[in-house]
């Protein structure tokens, strides 16, 4: 437990991000692009990955490839949801549009705050 509770905090962050998406999947299929079949089978195994990946960061043989994984799940997330609500008004959810502007900046801050620990 040598790790700094950043880390902690963040594999935490992931494991409840991962767990909301069996809780509420119906909001998670919402701002599914039209183009990516089986929905609610992305929703659970993208959940599925988050917590598994939040899981690994607990444990430093796992540490840096659960770095490198969430970094790539958050550039598949920025390219394919948050660009996708940006550019569909019912995609968006209702969710004011500089909202989701802040959340394209907030996707680079999570891979830093990812980075850092590698």
């Amino acid at each position: 437990m040598n790790e700094p509770l950043g880390l902690y905090i963040m594999a935490s962050m992931y494991m409840i991000a991962g767990m909301m998406h069996f809780i509420i999947p119906k909001m998670y299929m919402r701002v599914m692009p039209k183009y990516l079949p089986n929905h609610k089978t992305l929703v659970y195994i993208s959940g599925i990955i988050e917590i598994l990946l939040g899981i690994g960061l607990c444990f430093p043989s796992l540490k840096n490839l659960s770095i490198y994984l969430i970094i790539a799940m958050l550039i598949v997330f920025l390219i394919t949801i948050h660009l996708y609500m940006l550019s569909s008004k019912k995609a968006a959810t209702g969710i004011p549009k500089w909202i989701l502007i802040l959340r394209i900046p907030l996707q680079f801050g999570l891979m830093y705050w990812a980075w850092i620990y590698l």
